[in-house]
């Protein structure tokens, strides 16, 4: 089954809290721990774009609104 969103996160935007990762329900998201953005902090990122169901709870979660889902039609 194809993927029915796709998540894009500011990497600039995120402080690494880790909620976006622990509270996708597809764990479609992970902490990237081999990089840190211009702040020295660690950024989350999409890891499984095939898995992805655009439930928002990503979004909804970021405390720094660093976080955008789009749905993809059809």
């Amino acid at each position: 089954m194809p993927a029915k969103g796709y998540v894009e996160i500011a990497v600039e935007g995120c402080k690494g809290c880790n909620l976006c990762v622990i509270n996708c329900p597809k764990d479609c998201l992970a902490l990237n721990t081999s990089d840190t953005n211009s702040f020295g902090l660690y950024y989350a990122y999409l890891k499984n774009e095939d898995d992805c169901i655009a439930c928002l709870n990503c979004a909804v979660i970021c405390p720094d609104a660093a976080i955008t889902v789009y749905k993809k039609a059809g």
